[in-house]
């Protein structure tokens, strides 16, 4: 039995692409003490693997040439060498886009398959959930009544941070790109209004649903929208720098906001968050939306693509907005 792997073989310079990756069949590696091999049925596909390959300093360590590329996984233990963990046991951790992995269970944490569907883990219950849940609650702190608009909207991270805001009080509207989208954030999704980039001018799209200015913007795109967003926050705005989607293919550099100045005009904050940060109280926000899942108030949609193979193309989604909620890849057909 051989492991298929992706290792990444060069740094992109743009929008990544196969000739970045070498796909290889190698063997499947001896466990050492205190580790376990996991049998990987679906990997995250996030934006924030387009960073983790560039070189540089940033908040984490880049990916190697030559290691398996990074991602966050779910999948079943198949043969153990701790004894905190039994074959059959499923685990989140980031194992990489591999079809196994021996890794020590120091980063693993069981998952319970009843409570909610394995890909769920990597969405609402994952990483994009925690980004969206700490960073809306903890860095943008709305208050019942606010206005909060969040771009990225449809995406994993923005599709949790509005249904949050709604659970809080607030109105949300959304940015996405396609009439579709909005349909569904609106329509499925419950937020109070939604703006297609594509096909309508964001900031007067914004002055007419937001009226009375944003309180909170939870960005996920920077660039143009970001700026058109500037011009139209309150007193005490706060924005939360979750990511800018719209720039990390650039071969030109980063476009930062022209429209900054209205942070001084209205005494507001802007702040950068990273998920990590909050690792001490995951188990407690998955608990808490569990709960919300639970009671019909929050709603989760995965965008599924079956085939390891497809991973280059698959990530490419991300960048073209082509898929609607969290995208996972399922390691193997059934």
């Amino acid at each position: 039995m051989k492991n298929k792997q992706f290792l990444l073989k060069s740094r992109p310079i743009g929008a990544p692409n196969r000739d970045n990756w070498d796909f290889v069949e190698t063997e499947i590696p001896e466990l050492k003490d205190e580790q376990v091999l996991i049998k990987i049925i679906y990997v995250s596909l996030d934006p924030a693997m387009r960073g983790w390959m560039n070189e540089g300093k940033s908040y984490i360590e880049p990916v190697q040439i030559g290691a398996v590329m990074r991602a966050s996984t779910v999948g079943q233990v198949v043969a153990t060498k701790d004894s905190k963990f039994a074959i059959g046991d499923y685990v989140y951790g980031h194992c990489g886009v591999q079809q196994y992995a021996a890794v020590s269970t120091a980063g693993l944490h069981k998952i319970d398959p009843t409570i909610a569907p394995l890909e769920r883990y990597l969405g609402v219950l994952g990483m994009p959930g925690m980004t969206a849940y700490f960073g809306l609650l903890e860095t943008g702190l709305p208050k019942a009544g606010e206005t909060v608009v969040v771009s990225g909207a449809a995406g994993a991270v923005g599709t949790v941070v509005g249904q949050i805001a709604k659970i809080k009080g607030c109105k949300v509207v959304g940015i996405a790109g396609g009439a579709d989208k909005c349909r569904y954030l609106v329509d499925e999704l419950g937020f109070d209004g939604a703006i297609d980039y594509k096909n309508e001018n964001v900031k007067n799209a914004l002055k007419r649903l937001c009226p009375k200015g944003v309180d909170v913007f939870f960005d996920n795109v920077g660039g143009d929208i970001l700026d058109d967003v500037l011009t139209q926050i309150r007193m005490k705005a706060r924005i939360v720098v979750c990511g800018a989607i719209s720039q990390y293919n650039n071969t030109t550099p980063v476009k930062g906001p022209s429209n900054y100045l209205s942070l001084l005009v209205n005494r507001a904050r802007m702040e950068g968050i990273v998920v990590f940060d909050n690792i001490a109280n995951y188990a407690a926000a998955a608990t808490e939306m569990a709960g919300w899942i639970a009671q019909g108030k929050l709603k989760a949609k995965e965008h599924v693509v079956t085939g390891i193979e497809h991973f280059p193309e698959t990530l490419l989604m991300l960048f073209k907005g082509e898929n609607t909620g969290k995208l996972v890849l399922k390691v193997e057909a059934e």
